[in-house]
């Protein structure tokens, strides 16, 4: 029973939550939350102020007991906008490291994204058909499409809480001059996040994080205001507790402008902390929700952390639906690349199948972990990437395509394992001063290499493209290996003799020797 624990160090505030996997399912057992306002100095000057890295590292400390106590398993710790946009965030993330040992990831808004969509889907009751998720954080705001629990479309746009308050807002209460401009940038960031959206037909939209959760709850406050003048029936429609009609997010929004901070705190739902930037926040929504011609929505818990939990579960519990979820999206987003960049998935599916062989023949052999095989069968799938743009040297290519491209399920670590089994496959060999492989934690170098001989070997037996591939019996012997081949068409002659210019390195990587026969 594995315990997980995540950390998400937003703009606004920091979370932490810790879960273990009971019954394929995960079982919450720790939360935690400190608003820290990291990106509160980060949109007005670029960097990180020491107070906002001094109050992070205090709420990231104790989140380090929380887990300690707890025995967690594996913990991730991710940054989003604000660590994105500042000058000093390897600074911070150096401080984070040498205060609790952890290594923090600075993920893109695209991968913001697609994690809290698998969090939602995952755990949120009628996510799985057709839906919008809005999460609107501290620094960027999230708008994705997802039918039938997979990602369609997905824009992430610098419309977050925080940001805003200190980019539009300096006065309180807000002028009409900045509540103008505020309006102005907002309509000219949605109108961007349309053209890739464009406007989906759904029943249904799932808001996160705690701006959402305000606005629900102030306007579960304005209905009951209503209801207590006796307007008649027809002016309103009666929601639950935590659901926000469009009508009632623009009167909200509206009304919020006009007031002082401590006027705003007294608002049902909104509190002293929320009142400072919730101006923003409102109008972004009240703005979205009419542009897309959407009838409101309705609140989720559900956030980043969640969806880093589910991952961490995907990644182990091979049984579970999160997994097969979690290896669906994945091949949807190599299959996406690989159109993307002109590859011949045609002439490419043997090369994969082939590894994916030759990685459960060898097993006893290289001894990789189960992940490994999907990560050979990416590499398998990309290794051509770098012919869109040159054919000389196109593996180095490669490698920077893949490690620099937006592949849905694949972290940043895992971008670079696949983009480095990827690069070495033509004459270069991997080494540990290489610049790839320094983008590879240590503990994989061994890892990687032993990948890579699987990876040329299975490029080895793909030589003859014109004729029908060659079929593969592996036998394991404590000292040698032996693979026979049986030809296609065309024979195996060219297929044996690039397999046996493999033998040396085999040899040098696994210990053993490499033998070929032709049936």
């Amino acid at each position: 029973m594995p315990t997980f624990a995540a950390i998400d160090i937003g703009s606004n505030s920091c979370r932490l939550k810790i879960a273990s996997v009971v019954q394929h399912r995960l079982k919450t057992l720790h939360e935690d939350r400190e608003v820290t306002r990291l990106g509160e100095s980060v949109f007005q000057t670029g960097v990180i102020s020491p107070e906002a890295m001094a109050g992070t590292i205090k709420a990231l400390k104790r989140f380090h007991k929380a887990v300690q106590t707890h025995v967690v398993d594996k913990v991730r710790v991710v940054a989003t906008s604000a660590m994105r946009d500042a000058r000093n965030a390897a600074a911070f993330t150096e401080w984070v490291k040498s205060a609790t040992g952890w290594n923090v990831e600075v993920i893109s808004g695209l991968e913001e994204g697609r994690l809290i969509h698998l969090g939602v889907v995952t755990h949120e009751e009628g996510a799985q058909g057709k839906c919008l998720l809005i999460d609107l954080g501290g620094g960027s705001c999230e708008v994705t499409y997802s039918d039938g629990g997979r990602v369609k479309a997905m824009v992430s746009l610098p419309l977050g809480a925080v940001r805003l308050q200190q980019e539009f807002l300096p006065a309180d209460p807000a002028t009409k001059e900045d509540i103008h401009r505020l309006k102005q940038f907002i309509d000219r960031e949605l109108r961007r996040g349309e053209r890739k959206l464009g406007k989906p037909e759904v029943a249904l939209v799932i808001a996160t994080s705690g701006t959402a959760a305000a606005l629900a709850e102030a306007s579960a406050a304005v209905e009951v205001k209503l209801a207590e003048r006796k307007v008649a029936p027809k002016a309103f429609v009666r929601v639950k507790p935590m659901e926000a009609l469009t009508p009632n997010v623009r009167k909200l929004a509206e009304k919020l402008a006009k007031m002082t901070n401590d006027q705003r705190a007294a608002v049902p739902g909104i509190g002293p902390r929320r009142s400072e930037i919730i101006v923003g926040g409102a109008e972004v929504y009240a703005a979205l929700l009419t542009r897309m011609g959407l009838k409101g929505f309705r609140y989720s818990p559900l956030g980043l952390r969640d969806g880093m939990l589910a991952q961490m579960q995907g990644e182990v519990d091979l049984r579970g639906s999160v997994h097969q979820r979690l290896e669906s999206e994945r091949w949807a987003g190599v299959l996406e690349l690989c159109r993307r960049y002109g590859i011949d998935e045609g002439k490419a599916e043997p090369v994969r199948q082939h590894v994916g062989q030759l990685f459960d023949a060898l097993a006893r052999v290289h001894e990789l972990p189960p992940e490994y095989r999907l990560w050979l069968e990416s590499a398998a799938m990309m290794q051509e990437a770098g012919k869109f743009m040159n054919h000389q040297g196109h593996y180095r290519h490669s490698q920077y395509i893949i490690a620099n491209s937006e592949i849905f399920g694949f972290s940043p670590e895992q971008r670079a394992i696949v983009s480095a089994l990827a690069r070495y496959l033509g004459k270069s060999r991997p080494d540990a001063m290489d610049r790839v492989m320094r983008t590879v934690p240590v503990e994989e170098h061994t890892r990687v290499a032993r990948g890579v001989v699987l990876l040329r070997l299975a490029m080895a037996l793909n030589q003859d493209r014109a004729s029908a591939a060659v079929k593969v019996k592996t036998h394991v012997y404590p000292k040698r290996i032996v693979m026979e081949l049986v030809p296609g068409r065309g024979g195996a002659e060219l297929e044996a003799w690039s397999l046996k210019k493999e033998a040396a390195y085999f040899r040098e990587v696994f210990r053993r020797e490499l033998f070929v026969e032709v049936a």
